[in-house]
């Protein structure tokens, strides 16, 4: 009778371990128009950096998304008006909006090794060379601001006012942080995921017309 109840036993492990083997394979991989791939060229397009990977439709689709995207927008009085209003200063509608975004707490911006003095000095050096281009300031807002001390370096973090940042610019949660630059016409490019501060200034100088 042991013998027996110890088969199946044995044999009850070996399907679970095979259901989830069954299981963890059943991912979908699609590239950035949508059109499905290979788990192996997802991985090798994805090790490039050029692109991101993001949830797709399904809870086990992963799809790539291009890291830039540019557009424009219909109303930059609105967003001009809300961020006036949450930020408590005044925005010249003659200059570009240059937004610094934080979406809430993920894997990739609560790691890292970057000390409180050395993301000041960071920031110091991304607020000069925007100034040196188009005479503004970055606006710092954040979706969540759930881990947000870490990204800290002494600036002031604004809440997306109605949160129509994230309504206009972002239709995924993006990891790290992101940047907008919004051009006095609406004409705008976004920039998802971790970025250099030479991103920042490329963009700044392209909207700055």
């Amino acid at each position: 009778m042991k013998k027996i109840l110890l088969i199946l036993l044995f044999g009850a492990l070996i399907s679970s371990c095979s259901s989830s083997k069954v299981g963890n394979d059943n991912t979908k991989y699609f590239d950035e128009n949508n059109v499905e791939i290979s788990k192996s060229k997802f991985n090798r397009i994805r090790s490039t950096n050029k692109l991101l990977d993001i949830p797709g439709d399904s809870a086990n689709h992963k799809k790539l998304t291009l890291r830039e995207k540019s557009g424009k927008i219909t109303n930059r009085v609105l967003l001009e008006s809300l961020l006036e209003k949450e930020t408590n200063q005044e925005i010249d509608s003659t200059k570009p909006i240059v937004i610094i975004y934080y979406p809430g707490k993920d894997p990739c911006n609560s790691s890292g090794s970057a000390t409180k003095e050395s993301r000041k000095v960071w920031f110091a050096q991304l607020e000069d060379g925007i100034n040196q281009i188009a005479q503004t300031k970055p606006i710092y807002i954040y979706k969540n601001n759930d881990g947000l001390e870490k990204q800290d370096g002494g600036l002031t973090w604004h809440k997306d006012p109605e949160g129509i940042v994230e309504r206009l610019f972002f239709e995924y949660h993006y990891p790290c942080s992101s940047f907008e630059v919004i051009s006095k016409d609406g004409n705008y490019i976004s920039y998802f995921g971790e970025f250099a501060k030479d991103y920042v200034w490329e963009a700044t100088q392209r909207m700055n017309k």
